[in-house]
């Protein structure tokens, strides 16, 4: 059975003692002569308190679903939501002296006035509105909320002196390496949040229901706030922390960019919540607290452009760090046996390189290379194919599979029966069946040995047989970009023997973002 039904008028009995301080803190915004009396801390903080008990409530009535009621709900919801980001961009304001954020080409003091004079305006329209839906549903407004003293923040300048004494940690280079790294793949992981803040405003609303939705926000916004817990559980106030002045800077971006996902998930959560989502026929009358255009503007102009652009410093500040602590090493890895370093074990390469920002060079046959170019890695397959054709040709002769004297057979069927009977040997990959032969070989002239060879080379440069030569290259740079190498090589850089596309290890997740 379901619950039963409560009485109107025990209902409105219970919200008009539940709603009076919410009711008063919303008249006395109403009653400010501008917004800086109420966009302060202490105000929005009990502001904020009060909304969320108070939805918390009506929630748990179903008011949401009663037409009655579900106005004054979703009014509620909106105090919540824009008090609370409004206390966010509060927090930005105050924390930027201490952030020792790099410059973006952007003025963000200016920007972060604007959203909250925004969310200030937003939150004026909602207590208004609250006030007229309370009195249309005969809910007392108190004159004052016997608290308005205490909505002050007069702040003196300064900060207290840091006279703690500095805890022990790991050495200087392994705190860097641990805390550079997890914010470069964390940034590979913000890339498609980053590419949405090239957008212009009437896609706005389409990148809202891909990348920059209120799920994918929110997931982001979580494993900024592990990565800031873990460097003030591991890293603040340590010795390391002051002997690289680097690791402050880091983090200071590290938690404005937190910051910017909780109001960006906010203005998200509203814009698919409320703004984007048919109302009740009696709430529809109310005019609306803010337009679609003016949110996706605070969203994508404000946030997420923000985002990209701290993110993008602090990625450029983590590759100079692990470029100052690089450990320089070399591993020999196997070349990719399918085809070499063509076009996806190339990119996987050149992608890895990139992304810690580190020099690496490929080291072949005495020729160096340089790991993060693509079109490099691409010439080392000059050599790849040329030591290819030389351990093919040693193998027909060392297998006598090609006589003079076998002139009572095509050279056709002659050059099929050696593909086949080395394919079986496993010698080479095969990798079309049935094997097309050329109707023209490229030699007709020498020895049949040395047409066959020459035939058989024809194949493996036109991609229809293959072989392992058994190459290895070796890697030189700093050891941790050569560890993820390793890891890459072993998964076969992304494909098997056949080139076909395999999963990389978790470790390598970001190559394929």
């Amino acid at each position: 059975m379901g619950a039963a039904t409560i009485a109107d008028k025990d209902f409105q009995e219970l919200i008009a003692e539940r709603a009076q301080t919410l009711l008063g803190l919303a008249s006395y915004l109403t009653q400010c002569q501008s917004s800086d009396q109420f966009l302060i801390r202490p105000f929005l903080g009990e502001f904020f308190s009060q909304s969320v008990q108070l939805e918390e409530l009506l929630d748990a009535y179903d008011a949401r679903n009663n037409c009655q009621w579900c106005s004054f709900r979703s009014l509620t919801a909106a105090i919540k939501l824009f008090s609370d980001v409004s206390y966010e961009l509060l927090h930005i304001q105050h924390a930027l002296p201490a952030y020792r954020l790099l410059p973006t080409g952007h003025d963000f003091v200016k920007g972060t006035k604007q959203v909250l004079q925004f969310t200030g305006d937003v939150l004026l329209r909602a207590a208004r509105q609250m006030l007229i839906g309370a009195d249309q549903i005969g809910l007392p407004v108190p004159s004052k909320t016997l608290r308005e003293r205490s909505y002050r923040e007069e702040l003196p300048p300064g900060r207290l002196p840091r006279d703690c004494s500095a805890r022990r940690a790991e050495t200087v280079s392994e705190t860097v390496t641990l805390l550079a790294t997890a914010f470069l793949n964390l940034a590979a992981e913000s890339k498609d949040v980053r590419a949405a803040s090239q957008a212009q405003p009437e896609e706005y609303a389409s990148y809202v229901s891909d990348s920059v939705s209120e799920e994918s926000l929110r997931s982001l916004e979580l494993r900024f706030h592990n990565l800031q817990s873990l460097y003030d559980t591991y890293v603040a106030r340590t010795e390391a922390e002051s002997l690289d002045a680097d690791l402050l800077v880091l983090r200071g971006h590290v938690s404005v960019v937190f910051h910017l996902l909780k109001t960006a998930t906010s203005f998200a959560h509203y814009y698919e919540r409320h703004v984007n989502k048919q109302r009740c026929a009696l709430a529809a009358l109310r005019e609306s607290l803010v337009t679609p255009e003016a949110l996706l503007g605070m969203l994508m102009h404000y946030s997420v452009t923000h985002i990209s652009l701290y993110i993008g410093r602090a990625a450029n500040l983590c590759q100079e760090m692990l470029k100052r602590y690089a450990e320089v090493g070399e591993v020999d890895v196997p070349v990719p046996p399918y085809r070499g370093f063509h076009v996806r074990p190339a990119t996987l390469i050149s992608k890895l390189v990139l992304h810690y920002g580190s020099e690496v060079h490929m080291r072949l046959d005495e020729e160096d290379y340089d790991a993060s170019s693509p079109l490099e890695l691409f010439r080392a397959n000059e050599k790849i194919n040329a030591q290819k054709r030389k351990s093919l040709a040693t193998e027909i002769v060392r297998s006598k599979l090609v006589q003079d004297w076998a002139t009572g057979k095509d050279i056709q069927t002659i050059l099929r029966d050696t593909v086949l009977i080395l394919a079986e040997k496993g010698k080479l990959i095969l990798y079309e069946q049935p094997l097309q032969l050329p109707t023209e070989l490229t030699q007709k002239r020498g020895t049949l040995l040395e047409q066959i060879t020459d035939a058989m080379a024809q194949l493996l440069a036109i991609g229809k047989i293959d072989i392992d030569a058994n190459l290895n290259a070796t890697f030189v740079g700093d050891k941790r970009v050569l560890a993820d190498i390793k890891l890459l090589a072993e998964a076969g850089y992304g494909e098997d023997n056949f080139g076909n596309n395999v999963p990389l290890p978790e470790e390598l997740a970001y190559l394929r973002r």
